[in-house]
């Protein structure tokens, strides 16, 4: 995140007192296609989803929001240990990309809906390596398969998207496996919550929450499950 304060502009206003205006690009979001490939859900009652697009902040406040979604944690994927904190993530230079660890019930939520959620409002597939004002390798577009039917899954609806030609560009979104998740520091946890006010959250990321509510108001959930209330 450049996660430089954003000026109050009077878009950001109107946005803090209930009119909140599109992140630009995303004005009308639409859902796309669900996947024609996806998991079977077995005997197990939870699986575990690791997606970067962008800050953070965003897109664990986006499944939060989500039906069959039991945690949803902000942190770092696709370095090291040693790498995985804010300051040296932020330089861009640790293979790390800022994404969102998502715990969710395969029987009340697919592996392919959760794809279809990020595609659909959580980020924009087609940035290459940033997301809105934040340019970096760690703020890229991608996918960390826990499986390899996961990594199946994802691979499918990627060629399944970009076939039918659902972007007007191509999607950049990476699959990238075998890479271990470290969760972020506490102050960045559940920070869409419990600061709906913050300008970059009103201008980027509350737009976000408002499509969820409207493309797929069967999955939206109003009180979201919080990192810091241990749910």
């Amino acid at each position: 995140m450049s996660k430089s304060v954003l000026a109050f502009t009077a878009a950001a206003v109107l946005a803090v007192v209930g009119l909140t205006r599109a992140v630009p690009g995303t004005e009308k979001a639409r859902a796309i296609p669900a996947p024609a490939v996806d998991e079977q859900a077995g005997a197990a009652t939870s699986e575990v989803a690791v997606l970067a697009g962008g800050c953070f902040w965003g897109v664990q406040g986006v499944y939060q929001h989500l039906k069959g979604v039991v945690s949803a944690v902000s942190g770092y994927a696709g370095g090291d240990k040693n790498t995985a904190e804010y300051e040296r993530v932020s330089t861009g230079r640790t293979g790390h990309a800022e994404s969102v660890q998502v715990t969710f019930d395969p029987h009340k939520i697919t592996y392919g809906r959760l794809l279809q959620v990020y595609f659909s409002v959580a980020h924009d597939p087609t940035e290459l390596n940033r997301q809105g004002p934040d340019v970096g390798t760690q703020y890229r577009s991608a996918i960390f398969p826990a499986t390899e039917e996961q990594a199946s899954v994802a691979k499918a609806y990627i060629a399944q998207l970009d076939q039918a030609r659902v972007f007007k560009a191509p999607i950049v979104t990476g699959i990238e496996s075998g890479r271990t998740f470290y969760p972020a520091e506490a102050y960045h946890q559940d920070f869409l919550t419990l600061n709906p006010t913050y300008p970059y959250i009103v201008y980027n990321d509350l737009p976000k929450i408002e499509n969820l509510k409207r493309l797929f108001p069967e999955l939206y959930r109003a009180n979201p499950v919080l990192v810091r209330a241990g749910q």
